[in-house]
């Protein structure tokens, strides 16, 4: 397989086959801007509801915003009934995404108790009403994103992705865990080639891909068409570039501590242009830690971040950053 060949779905052409996830609080417009910068080919919006975005809510409308340097953006949305899916996909018409995806694996229980996430996982046919559906209110190909069940006795990944594409899904991305190992355990890369071999479309890969071996290894060791980077990518936005240089080259690049203060520090402008200074300055925290985590002198640097709310105070956590690396 040629990794960095386009990949056609449904009429849509993906520039190529690295992804970053829909990644709550992480995957926003100047987080996916950034990783666009270090080679990730197309990148998912956090997940949107789509009682909220049928309903008005303001706080919608930043999921959906796009950064200026990406060429394309799939929009993920969640729901359990194929009308409100529906509806809500239409509304996405006038943000022109490459991709509609269908959130089927959310763990989490404020949205399984909803019969959103990963909870439509035991309802196979509910997932093909709200493929068909959300299919046929816009122009976009619609992705599914599902997990392999929702516990071990309930592995049907299988049938919930035939249901999927039976109902007009383009591509089916399989996070290798149940509902009931949440992120927790080892995922089941095997399950990935299973449904490989047994899919007509295309499958995308996801879960433990931290580093560009892993990337390189999922791609040889399942067959999948694409990879999807989700806790792997948060604070390493350079994991795209390196898994491009190890498939094309052998050789995976080497990041300094410049670069990663460079991309932190366009990370933390871009936040503050599409939130504001002062949502910017308490959540970009999070993101901190992760740019720092594993650094000998990041615990201290991290201990100053969380105080950080003000451009100011920010740009002197950065030097102390640039001071201590140096």
């Amino acid at each position: 397989m040629d990794h960095d060949a386009p990949l056609e779905l449904a009429g849509a052409m993906l520039p190529g086959r690295l992804f970053l996830a829909p990644v709550a609080g992480y995957s926003d417009a100047a987080y996916r801007s950034v990783c666009a910068d270090h080679g990730c080919d197309l990148a998912f919006t956090e997940m949107v509801s789509s009682e909220a975005l049928t309903r008005g809510s303001e706080k919608t409308k930043p999921l959906l915003a796009r950064a200026e340097n990406e060429k394309a953006y799939a929009i993920q949305i969640f729901g359990s009934s194929p009308t409100v899916m529906a509806r809500a996909a239409s509304m996405l018409e006038g943000y022109a995404p490459l991709l509609v995806d269908i959130n089927c694996g959310c763990p989490v229980p404020k949205i399984v108790k909803t019969g959103a996430g990963s909870a439509l996982m035991k309802e196979p046919a509910r997932i093909a009403a709200i493929v068909r559906a959300v299919r046929d209110s816009q122009g976009a190909p619609v992705t599914v994103k599902i997990r392999l069940g929702w516990d071990a006795s309930s592995i049907n990944y299988l049938d919930a992705a035939e249901a999927a594409v039976g109902a007009g899904a383009a591509a089916v991305t399989l996070h290798a865990r149940t509902r009931e190992q949440g992120y927790s355990g080892k995922a089941d890369w095997t399950a990935l080639k299973a449904l490989v071999e047994a899919s007509p479309l295309p499958v995308f890969g996801s879960g433990d891909v931290f580093s560009a071996d892993d990337v390189a290894r999922m791609f040889a060791e399942t067959g999948v068409g694409g990879v999807m980077v989700a806790r792997g990518a948060i604070g390493n936005p350079f994991i795209f570039a390196e898994a491009k240089s190890l498939l094309r080259s052998g050789r995976s690049l080497e990041v300094g501590w410049a670069e990663r203060v460079a991309a932190a520090r366009r990370h933390y402008e871009l936040s503050v242009r599409f939130l504001g200074e002062r949502v910017a300055g308490a959540e970009f925290r999070k993101a901190f830690c992760a740019y720092t985590k594993g650094a000998t002198w990041g615990a201290a640097l991290r201990a100053e971040a969380v105080k950080a709310s003000t451009r100011a105070e920010w740009d002197a956590v950065f030097g102390a950053w640039e001071a201590r690396a140096l």
